[in-house]
């Protein structure tokens, strides 16, 4: 009996013959163009016949992607923002989007960066030179010397900074009818109070350093702590309001396989408060793989899309890799998580141990490394056993 499979393939070998079989091209004869028997010409062939296979395995799993993407749900997808954060929930092929954070959010974080907003405009033109302050040995003079880029002499600093204190100033002032709790807007008072009179003092003694910029944040470093305590509360308010509704709305079956996807910078994705306030509104049973931090270098222009593309790209790993590589645990939990196919055999045979192993190699006084690593001795194999999965 013929069954699909055998006839898959002897379909695939007959098409795979035909094609070693084949006569050669037009103009592949040695009149004009080189000949069939250059070893040149048979090794590129040979290689481009190989790399096709890859090329075909890419076309396909596109494909399967692309059709995977159109039936994935229920699916949460968050892009953090200055908001707290855009809530999609995309479930039998329908979609809704909101911001459900209070807007007390967007106001505190907004005083909040206001040291930061200051920093910003100053800091090219800082010294490299680290002054005796409380944090200079955690500061990287490489580092600095980057940032510092501009002479300290030059005072084109002050017409941008002038005009963000025009900013600070406007908000100062209005702050009394913003409707903020009456604890935040004293906290809010402070921070504003405190950056307008650094703009003040560095502007007419047309001078800063990094000592007079650390006197100044950390007068205020108070008011932010209070405007961060009331952001976290608007946020935790605003996100577990939103679960609550929508988990009433798709039922406790469709929620425990919610797949969460939070997007984020790189720089926020670790310990994101989205993921830690949607972690324990999820099925802990799944919570380890549903919920899935996603870092990008920029906010994406369709966060949706690209949530669903790369989840896409998770779900039907999962089955591969268990089908791919039945009897290694270990290759099929890499093909499942971000960890490349080859980190193992690179480690194995740069002798290395895996990052986050307590194992470390002392570099040298002189800063420089030991780069390329000369492998002394092959390194004993990792199992399945050895990692954290």
């Amino acid at each position: 009996m013929t069954t699909r499979r055998s006839f898959l393939g002897r379909t695939t070998a007959a098409g795979v013959l035909a094609g070693l079989t084949a006569s050669p091209a037009a103009g592949e004869d040695g009149r004009g163009s080189p000949a069939v028997d250059d070893p040149d010409v048979r090794r590129t062939r040979a290689r481009e016949a190989i790399v096709a296979v890859n090329s075909g395995m890419r076309s396909h799993y596109a494909a399967l992607k692309a059709d995977l993407i159109a039936r994935l749900g229920p699916v949460l997808v968050v892009q953090n923002d200055a908001k707290g954060g855009r809530f999609t929930l995309v479930h039998e092929g329908t979609r809704e989007s909101l911001h459900p954070v209070g807007e007390v959010f967007e106001l505190a974080k907004s005083v909040a960066h206001a040291p930061l907003g200051v920093f910003t405009i100053i800091a090219p033109h800082l010294s490299d030179r680290i002054p005796n302050v409380p944090g200079a040995d955690r500061i990287d003079p490489h580092d600095l010397a980057m940032l510092a880029s501009r002479r300290t002499t030059t005072t084109d600093w002050i017409t941008p900074l002038r005009q963000y204190a025009d900013t600070l100033a406007a908000a100062r002032r209005h702050l009394d009818q913003a409707g903020i709790p009456p604890e935040l807007a004293a906290s809010c008072a402070r921070v504003l109070d405190g950056a307008l009179g650094f703009v003040k003092v560095s502007t007419e003694a047309r001078s800063f350093d990094i000592r007079s910029f650390e006197d100044f944040s950390r007068s205020v470093y108070a008011g932010i702590r209070t405007a961060m305590r009331h952001a976290a509360e608007a946020q935790i308010t605003g996100v577990q309001g939103v679960l609550r509704a929508w988990r009433a709305r798709i039922g406790e079956e469709a929620w425990r396989d919610l797949y969460t996807v939070v997007l984020s910078q790189w720089a926020t994705s670790e310990l994101n408060q989205n993921s830690i306030i949607i972690r324990p509104c999820m099925n802990p049973a799944k919570v380890a793989t549903h919920l899935i931090d996603l870092p990008a270098a920029e906010p994406p222009s369709d966060p949706v899309l690209v949530a669903l593309d790369n989840l896409a790209r998770i779900v039907q790993d999962n089955i591969a890799a268990e089908l791919v590589f039945p009897t290694d645990h270990a290759a099929a939990d890499a093909l499942k998580g971000p960890q490349d196919l080859l980190a193992d055999e690179i480690l194995d045979q740069l002798g290395a141990p895996a990052p986050d192993s307590s194992a470390h190699v002392t570099p040298d006084g002189d800063g420089h490394g030991a780069c390329p690593v000369t492998r002394g001795g092959t390194a004993p194999r990792r199992d399945a056993a050895a990692y954290d999965v």
